[in-house]
């Protein structure tokens, strides 16, 4: 793999999926929803559900309902088997982002995404949408979700990348959640916070920068501007 170019301020970039790439908090919540009724628990507000867009949802089932063992085993099956079936692809990118890929791309600038949605979900997302061409490689949690804590899954994607001989002396993540800023850190990798996810403002803490649109993430990037080709001028008739 060709490094990037020393021009640009990171020498490759690990990119947060849910509310980062991808609005996916519609088809996760309904998903929740469907999934803690059929499982005998009270569903929370809507509001609530939101926050659980993110953190590995192993996490959310014990913090919240206080599962383990086999009976986190069942939960995870029963919330996977519906957001395969319908949840999956109800998600949209958010403006912008495909643009945003397709420069950091073209710019050659090597990426991962580094999310803790099971690679299978999230490939079949990025499949969906058209978004995998602009990706490297597309690291997540393992589908047993033994690999889902952001820290784990940044390891992952450096370490793949790091075999395809990508110069990771300027690492970045970009991502919309504390989780991501922590993880991050927890590898010296900086975390660029994406304010159109579903982070608050308290989980901006520790990110070396704030962007409010894919437009301000590619300045931070360092991407060349997009140039318009001027309108070609008409002949005259003869």
């Amino acid at each position: 793999m060709t490094p990037a170019s020393p021009t640009f301020p990171f020498s490759a970039v690990l990119f947060d999926l849910d509310g980062t790439i991808a609005d996916s908090a519609p088809g996760i919540t309904a998903t929740l929803a469907h999934a803690l009724a059929e499982l005998g628990y009270p569903v929370p507000s809507p509001a609530e559900l939101l926050t659980w867009v993110g953190p590995p949802l192993p996490d959310n089932f014990t913090k919240h309902y206080g599962l383990t063992g086999d009976a986190l085993v069942h939960a995870m099956h029963v919330y996977r088997s519906r957001y395969l079936a319908q949840g999956a692809l109800d998600s949209r990118p958010f403006p912008g982002m495909p643009d945003l890929l397709k420069r950091v791309h073209e710019a050659g600038i090597p990426t991962s995404t580094a999310t803790s949605k099971p690679e299978g979900p999230a490939t079949l997302m990025l499949d969906h949408y058209g978004l995998t061409q602009y990706l490297d490689i597309i690291t997540g949690a393992s589908e047993d979700e033994v690999r889902s804590a952001k820290a784990d899954v940044v390891e992952e994607a450096l370490r793949r990348l790091r075999e395809r001989g990508v110069d990771l002396s300027r690492v970045v993540l970009v991502g919309d959640r504390h989780h991501d800023v922590e993880g991050a850190a927890v590898h010296g990798v900086p975390t660029i916070f994406a304010q159109w996810g579903y982070g608050s403002v308290d989980e901006q803490a520790g990110a070396i920068a704030v962007v409010a649109s894919p437009e301000e993430l590619a300045d931070v990037l360092g991407l060349p501007p997009v140039t318009t080709p001027s309108p070609a001028t008409a002949s005259s008739p003869s």
